[in-house]
């Protein structure tokens, strides 16, 4: 059984009717993150009534988003994503819910895109969003993360909605810009739009290039993932657990990488004068000997994914798959942590 994440919005309310339409049986999720007042108050009604009137079971849960992410040290839209994805994992061990829907469109995927790239990415932000996922929580990461309308535009879902009467909301704050992505939606879009009017489905038809094709970008052109596809994985850590690394996976602090919540990391091939103090080692190797010591061939050397540190361009934090900087190791004061690895292609 399906369990789809409605928010009231345009997308979700098309995508329930869409899984109501399929016929296949389903309950629907609602968070009410107590953010916009009345507005968020009608947006739950609004869920509900549609619920009852088609006979879907609806769970709906309150939450004090701004309280949780004062007491993590978060942002609000962090905390938001992170209180829903947690509480969807409790709702299907709870209710034995086989997946979760949620109801991200093209127009989101590529939002998503620019964001990373204007971050600064690696392999894993600019392959975007994926129609078959997992969920971002620790503790349901085994649950799988449904994207049915990915391939959709905007324009499309809006079209649909119209032609089978779907009630929903607009959030208010979408007209804002008061945020990165209403930025790249409201401002950067349409003149993408003026240039190209099918930009949408050029810069997904992108991404699932870079899917097919298993690159990694850096900032001056393309290296291959020789090795296979890189695996980055973000858990939080309450430092009472010993750490080993596993063969073939690093793990290290992701808050001493300086890499944010859900940011992915920016990897990069090797670069002369690079340099590493490798994870109990008594002091700084250049990277040059560090691959001269373990056997890395001279032809390999490009292809082998570093992490970089964002104070010192030439410290080098993860040799991937082999190693970690001494800096970034986990100790008692870790609160998050990544697991990398590379996949065999």
């Amino acid at each position: 059984m399906l369990l789809v994440a409605v928010s009231g919005g345009i997308d979700s309310m098309c995508l329930a009717e869409k899984v109501r339409q399929d016929g296949g049986p389903f309950a629907i999720a609602h968070c009410n993150f107590s953010l916009r007042g009345e507005e968020s108050d009608s947006d739950e009604a609004l869920v509900r009534s549609w619920a009852r009137e088609n006979g879907i079971v609806c769970h709906v849960k309150r939450f004090d988003t701004k309280a949780f992410a004062a007491s993590e040290g978060i942002s609000v839209e962090m905390a938001a994503r992170r209180l829903r994805y947690h509480w969807f994992g409790e709702l299907c061990r709870e209710h034995s819910y086989e997946a979760v829907a949620v109801a991200h469109n093209a127009n989101d995927n590529a939002e998503t895109l620019i964001l990373n790239l204007l971050r600064g990415t690696g392999l894993r932000g600019i392959m975007g969003m994926k129609e078959n996922g997992v969920l971002p929580d620790p503790d349901y990461a085994d649950i799988p993360l449904l994207r049915p309308l990915l391939s959709l535009t905007r324009e499309q879902i809006e079209a649909f909605a119209k032609a089978h009467r779907i009630p929903w909301h607009e959030d208010s704050t979408n007209a804002l810009t008061d945020y990165k992505r209403n930025k790249i939606r409201n401002l950067v879009f349409p003149v993408f739009a003026d240039i190209n009017p099918s930009f949408i489905q050029t810069l997904n038809r992108d991404m699932e290039r870079f899917c097919a094709e298993r690159v990694a970008v850096h900032e001056n052109g393309l290296f291959g993932a020789r090795e296979g596809e890189l695996s980055v994985q973000e858990e939080s850590w309450d430092g009472t657990k010993a750490v080993k690394q596993p063969e073939g996976m690093l793990i290290l602090d992701a808050d001493k990488a300086g890499i944010a919540e859900g940011e992915a990391p920016v990897i990069d091939p090797w670069e002369s004068g690079d340099w590493i103090k490798p994870l109990g080692a008594p002091g700084k190797k250049k990277l040059q000997d560090w691959f001269t010591d373990h056997h890395i061939p001279l032809d390999d050397k490009p292809f082998v994914p570093l992490l970089r540190s964002p104070e010192d361009r030439k410290h080098i934090l993860a040799v991937i798959p082999f190693c970690i900087d001494h800096c970034v190791r986990v100790t008692a004061d870790t609160r998050r942590i990544l697991r990398i690895s590379i996949k065999n292609a």
